[in-house]
């Protein structure tokens, strides 16, 4: 697309490019979930980590995942997703309004119920990143962010390990997509729960972010930006530990409340 670049008060025409928003529905079993706005891109893990992590599979394996389950994709602009259980998931209630790239579970669900289907994280399975990995995961996560740099319009998810190795990363115009299909191909690689597996988000920890991490078992999510309230209550309750607004090798931990010391919290102190 071309542009016009403004640049000490002169002007040029020049491309830019511009990131793909589209929507897409997401089904289970051919009945319909959700319409969400996403970046084109790893459809599949989208649909399947949505359906996981707001649990609407309710313990049903995934089969298979396919576009349009009633036609043709190309007619449907490989715009429907239909994620297959055999009949095994119940029949979900479809969301009446279209999910946008920014809003996530639009306040339809709240923390009791999601505490009604998810139980604590176990602690002594749990591996928690070090000082070190989590003030330098956000610059190691940049190095694998290929949307981000050439629109920097894109947000990312990535999974990586106690040592801070990036292990997967995806990128989408909304935060939760892009945790949707970091936790999608998680769980279509038989690798949930995710224990020994910490989640980066690139952008704020809100409250959605949080009960998708719960859902798919990470040991801890690392943000740029700092989390909300309800969020940091999640988390506590989750027994997740979470950090953020990252500046340099600085960065905030909010849950626990209290740490424990620092041979016990492996190294983390709630304050760097």
């Amino acid at each position: 697309m071309l542009v016009t670049r403004v640049h000490r008060g002169e002007t040029r025409r020049q491309p830019d490019e511009l990131i793909v928003e589209e929507p897409m529905s997401i089904q289970i079993d051919g009945a319909l979930v959700s319409t969400t706005m996403r970046t084109p891109g790893n459809d599949f893990e989208l649909a399947a980590g949505f359906c996981f992590t707001d649990g609407l599979l309710a313990g049903a394996p995934v089969h298979g995942v396919r576009y349009c389950a009633t036609g043709s994709a190309v007619d449907t602009n490989f715009n429907v997703v239909t994620v297959e259980t055999g009949g095994r998931a119940p029949v979900p209630v479809p969301r009446l309004t279209t999910t946008s790239s920014s809003c996530g579970l639009c306040g339809s669900a709240s923390l009791d119920e999601l505490a009604g289907r998810l139980r604590p994280l176990p602690q002594d399975l749990l591996i928690l990143p070090s000082l070190e990995v989590i003030a330098a995961i956000a610059d190691r996560v940049i190095g694998t962010q290929g949307l981000f740099k050439q629109t920097g319009s894109v947000h990312a998810a990535a999974a990586f390990d106690a040592d801070g190795a990036v292990l997967l990363t995806r990128e989408d115009v909304g935060r939760h997509n892009a945790v949707d299909k970091v936790v999608g191909r998680l769980l279509l690689d038989g690798r949930l729960p995710a224990h020994q597996l910490s989640l980066f988000v690139s952008g704020r920890a809100s409250f959605e972010i949080i009960q998708k991490a719960w859902a798919a078992g990470f040991a801890a999510v690392v943000a740029v930006s700092a989390p909300t309230s309800l969020a940091v209550q999640t988390a506590r309750q989750a027994g997740m530990l979470l950090a953020g607004f990252i500046r340099g090798d600085r960065f905030n931990v909010y849950s626990p409340e209290r740490l424990a010391t620092p041979a016990q919290a492996i190294g983390l102190a709630s304050t760097v």
